[in-house]
């Protein structure tokens, strides 16, 4: 009997140290339904990314420069100046999509960026990754209405050529604007990437991990959205936790892993990494909920925009609370 009782110790110990080490735990109270960003608005943007055809992937350049103009002249109309960065990839040249809200000359930054491509053609990218340009305009639109005061002035940055064949190098869009900050001397305060926050669940077992012992510390229905880094950013992932949670009534969990663990880097947080500047990722979690993914079914009727107009609306406010 002493030694059942001595495995269950011994597991309940391993068990808590995981929950702390991975999911990083903040005491906070949700509750507010956020009603700042309509969720006609989000679907208007997602439709219109989505609906490009053929969809907005590296080998449909013409694609790529529909995307471009309809962000550019979105950010335009809220008054934004645009710079659009060069990024280079077989013979072509893609853009990087820039406004800055604040100091023009600031030698620190707050980064907000999602990517604009699709992994093919024939992939409308709804969620991955309209949903998350949609987001990045929005929370643009909030800071140039309500002139929100910044002590570090945030780059929107939707980015070009984060999907394969660029994926994972120095090719990526985030690459390029990572590296150019840092040729400039400009200092990341930390980095936040939109990634797929448009698809949500209440099914049972609609929600996959990397492994099944998350299934111990994780909801086992995809019905929230997850803030995702390494544990050297802990800090970070706290603080945002700390803002976001109560200003919203979608759950939010977070996961503090290595980057080895899959999914941990999946995205443009990553290319910020490399500079030692703190990142995170906002997500849906992609693949693990979204069996549409890098699918010809990743349409936008398909996403929750009552759902992502809630997270959208969290995220801004807490980039408010937290400059």
């Amino acid at each position: 009997m002493k030694i059942v009782y001595t495995l269950l110790m011994f597991l309940f110990v391993v068990w808590l140290l995981l929950f702390t080490y991975l999911r990083n735990p903040v005491i906070a109270f949700s509750g507010n339904v956020n009603t700042l960003v309509k969720e006609e608005v989000l679907k208007a943007h997602v439709i219109a990314l989505s609906s490009i055809t053929p969809s907005r992937s590296f080998d449909q350049p013409q694609s790529m420069y529909t995307a471009k103009q309809y962000i550019t002249d979105s950010l335009n109309k809220m008054g934004y100046k645009i710079r659009l960065q060069e990024v280079y990839s077989e013979d072509n040249i893609y853009h990087n999509i820039i406004a800055r809200y604040g100091d023009e000359n600031a030698t620190e930054v707050i980064v907000v960026g999602a990517h604009y491509d699709t992994a093919s053609k024939d992939n409308p990218g709804a969620d991955d990754n309209a949903s998350g340009v949609a987001a990045l305009l929005e929370i643009a639109n909030l800071f140039a209405q309500n002139k929100n005061p910044t002590k570090v002035p945030i780059e929107f940055v939707a980015y070009t050529l984060e999907e394969p064949p660029s994926f994972g190098g120095k090719g990526m869009g985030s690459a390029y604007h990572a590296e150019e900050l840092a040729r400039n001397k400009v200092t990341v305060k930390f980095m936040m990437s939109l990634e797929m926050i448009g698809y949500y669940s209440n099914d049972w077992f609609s929600q996959d991990y990397p492994f099944s012992f998350f299934y111990l510390l994780y909801p086992w229905t995809g019905n929230f959205i997850a803030l995702v880094s390494v544990p050297a950013d802990r800090g970070l992932i706290q603080d945002f936790k700390k803002a976001m949670i109560p200003e919203l009534n979608t759950t939010v969990y977070s996961v503090n892993a290595p980057a080895t663990l899959p999914g941990i880097d999946f995205s443009d947080h990553r290319s910020y990494w490399a500079f030692d500047w703190p990142a995170l990722m906002i997500t849906d979690t992609a693949y693990l909920r979204n069996k549409n993914y890098h699918t010809p079914q990743d349409t936008a009727d398909r996403l929750d925009y009552k759902k992502m107009s809630d997270v959208v609306g969290g995220i801004y406010k807490a980039l408010v609370n937290l400059n």
